[in-house]
C-alpha cells in the first residue's frame, strides 16, 4: 500500500530511519514498515515421479513455475495451499511435508513452501493459469529464487540434482 499523507494524523510522510517510511510530525509515531506478504506455494508431485508446473497467464511463453497464491485473513498455510491448488489446476491434493520458508525479495514476499501429491485430472478454471507442464523428477529444472529453492530442495529429497537456471 502507497501511502501519500500519514494515516494516522494526515501528515506529510518523508523516508525515515532505515529507508521505512514515516510520519514528519514529532508527535505522531507512525512508520510504514512495509512488511512481507504471506505466500503459500505448492510442489506438486503428480502420479509418482513427475512435477507439475504451471504457467500464468500474465507471464512470457515458457516460463512455467509453482502454483503458489496469498494467504487469506485467519487461513491456515495447509488450508490455503490445498484451496489455490484447487483452485488454480481444479486437484485435490494431499500435503507430504513442509519444504521451508523462502523470501522472494523482488516482490517482499515470504513463501511456506509445502510438498503435496495429487494424481488426479488437471482441470484449468481459474484464467490466471492457461497451461500446465507435467516434467518428470529428472528432467526438472528449478530457479534461484524464491519457489526454486523449495523446488530444489524437494528434488534433492527424492535423490535428484537439479540444474538451477538464473531467475534474471
Amino acid at each position: 500500500m502507497k501511502f501519500n499523507f500519514c494515516p494516522t494524523c494526515k501528515s506529510d510522510l518523508t523516508l525515515g530511519k532505515e529507508d521505512y517510511i514515516a510520519c514528519l510530525n514529532e508527535e505522531c509515531s507512525f512508520v510504514h514498515y512495509e512488511n512481507p506478504t504471506p505466500v503459500v506455494a505448492a510442489v506438486i508431485e503428480y502420479k509418482d515421479g513427475n512435477v507439475l508446473l504451471a504457467h500464468n497467464s500474465a507471464w512470457p511463453p515458457k516460463i512455467f513455475a509453482l502454483v503458489t497464491g496469498f494467504l487469506e485473513k485467519h487461513e491456515h498455510p495447509e488450508i490455503a495451499v490445498l484451496r489455490e491448488v484447487k483452485e488454480e489446476v481444479g486437484l485435490d491434493a494431499e500435503i507430504r511435508g513442509f519444504l521451508g520458508h523462502y523470501s522472494f525479495k523482488k516482490m517482499n514476499q515470504i513463501i511456506m513452501a509445502y510438498h503435496v501429491y495429487s494424481d488426479g485430472k488437471v482441470e484449468l478454471n481459474d484464467p490466471e493459469i492457461d497451461e500446465v507442464k507435467i516434467v518428470p523428477f529428472e528432467k526438472v529444472k528449478t530457479w534461484d529464487a524464491g519457489t526454486g529453492y523449495a523446488l530444489k530442495k524437494f528434488l534433492e529429497s527424492k535423490g535428484y540434482s537439479p540444474e538451477v537456471i538464473s531467475f534474471g
